[in-house]
């Protein structure tokens, strides 16, 4: 099951917690009864010490230490004398009940009257080399022994200490019990329980808020984190924290901008590595096109050329008109390859940048009318009537020798597909800077799947590529070059009775 990370920094608290009262627990249970008596040891030892010190100094003033306690046992506490206070001392605050028997006298001299016979016969006994079944000696010196013995009467165990003091005439017994001890750890354990269950549930509650504070930024960097693999780098750490969590949601801060600016990189690289793609496989299809197109537009006049240059060398044309014709034939069909190859040539100098235009200012209505009067043949053959539809002259910035093929291109196509009424109109329409001219010839519409197309090198509307007409395919693309290389603009409009070509061009220089 999947916990939250509150949940499990208040576990591990928790759990640790637990795991130190359980250690305090067990350590209570086991060592605190050793402990305990390791202190009672201690305290018997310097009892003992304390109070051969007190021997001694009263043998060498020449009395003795039973004398001195029982004299003053019934004086007030603050003339008592150190020996009285020591037994008082041992007796009330260590629980310790002390016996010391004068050997030379045969007297005796107990801290409490409970028991104190029956030490005096203890004591007595441990001098005569009588011990008690299971007594258990702690530590022995020169001339005491402290020992954990049982009594059989009380059912309980005490700790001991007797032998001589350092006189060798006065005996002494020290007995505290060890059921107080005992009792004192079970309590302590038991309270230890209660308190270390109510200390676990108020750390679990405390835990789990403060927790919070923790978690918190925590959260907000996870958060964060998943906002970013859905590449959301908008999302930003807020917090203020100055420690490593507010390092962190800085670096990250950091990251999501490095990634953004990269990703959008990328993806401006793939973007161009894509059009890159693209127009390669658009220039590997043109190319393709290209040699077909150049093909097909060369093959039909080679043939003839050659069917026609063969029959003259076999002799076919005997009589003067045959072989007149021939020639023309190869002579026409010849002419029609040097016009295409050269268009080939303008075309490609203008894509390529080879053939700039030169700007010029020009009379535009002056050029269109000794366009329209050079083209009268082949508006008389057409009986087309053009009609040009101007007022007086407009001048235009513009190489004016490209603006003638333009014009021719656009009256040979509109000679070529008249229809219906036969007319032609010519217009000029001026704008702000500028001069739009437009030639409009009756006939049918082109299709509108072919209009994106007819600027493309050998493009033709006729799928077939016949002959009636004429072309190559190739003067609607030196159009778009040359207003390309211009930097104006051209297109084709289809209307119910026709069609109209048009471009732009600058009146004004900039």
């Amino acid at each position: 099951m999947k916990h939250s990370i509150r949940f499990r920094f208040t576990m591990i608290f928790v759990g640790l917690t637990a795991v130190l009262l359980v250690g305090i627990w067990c350590v209570n249970n086991w060592l605190l009864e050793d402990f305990y008596i390791n202190e009672k040891v201690a305290v018997l030892q310097r009892a003992y010490e304390d109070m051969d010190k007190l021997v001694m100094e009263k043998v060498n003033a020449g009395g003795s230490i039973s004398q001195e306690i029982e004299d003053n046992t019934s004086i007030d506490s603050g003339e008592q004398t150190s020996a009285v206070r020591l037994l008082r001392t041992l007796n009330d605050q260590y629980n310790i009940m002390m016996v010391i028997v004068d050997s030379v006298n045969d007297r005796a001299i107990v801290s409490s009257s409970r028991d104190g016979q029956f030490l005096v016969d203890k004591a007595r006994g441990y001098i005569l080399g009588y011990s008690t079944p299971g007594t258990e000696i702690l530590k022995e010196a020169d001339n005491y022994t402290v020992q954990k013995t049982f009594d059989v009467r009380s059912k309980s165990f005490y700790l001991e200490s007797w032998g001589y003091y350092s006189d060798n005439s006065t005996i002494f017994i020290m007995s505290t019990p060890l059921a107080s001890i005992r009792e004192s750890v079970a309590l302590s354990n038991r309270f230890l329980a209660y308190v270390g269950m109510a200390a676990l549930l108020l750390i679990s509650v405390v835990m789990y808020f403060a927790t919070k504070k923790v978690t918190s930024p925590i959260l907000e960097l996870s958060n964060l984190s998943e906002k970013m693999s859905d590449l959301d780098f908008e999302a930003k750490y807020t917090g203020t924290a100055e420690d490593e969590i507010g390092t962190l949601g800085n670096s990250m801060n950091v990251l999501s901008g490095k990634l953004k600016e990269t990703i959008g990189a990328l993806k401006s690289a793939n973007n161009e590595l894509q059009q890159d793609i693209e127009q390669k496989i658009q220039v590997d299809e043109m190319r393709k096109d290209f040699i077909a197109n150049v093909s097909h537009e060369l093959k039909t006049p080679i043939a003839l050329i050659q069917g026609y240059a063969e029959g003259l060398t076999e002799g076919m044309c005997e009589d003067e008109e045959s072989r007149n014709y021939y020639c023309e034939v190869i002579m026409d069909e010849a002419n029609k390859m040097n016009q295409m190859v050269r268009q080939l040539l303008t075309l490609t100098a203008l894509e390529f940048g080879k053939d700039t235009a030169v700007l010029e200012r020009f009379d535009l209505v002056e050029l269109l009318r000794d366009m329209i009067a050079s083209s009268q043949i082949l508006i008389r053959q057409k009986n087309a009537t053009v009609e040009f539809e101007t007022q007086g002259s407009i001048y235009v910035w513009a190489d004016e020798f490209k603006i003638e093929e333009v014009i021719t291109n656009y009256l040979s196509n509109a000679l070529h597909h008249l229809a219906g009424e036969n007319r032609i109109i010519i217009r000029t329409v001026q704008e702000e800077g500028k001069v739009r001219v437009s030639v409009f010839n009756t006939g049918m519409p082109i299709p509108e799947e072919d209009l994106t197309n007819i600027w493309l090198k050998f493009y033709k509307v006729d799928k077939a590529h016949s002959r009636a007409y004429g072309g190559s395919g190739i003067g609607l693309s030196i159009v778009k070059a040359i207003m390309d290389s211009h930097h104006q603009t051209c297109g084709v409009s289809n209307w119910e009775n026709g069609v109209e070509f048009w471009f732009t061009l600058d009146t004004k220089m900039e």
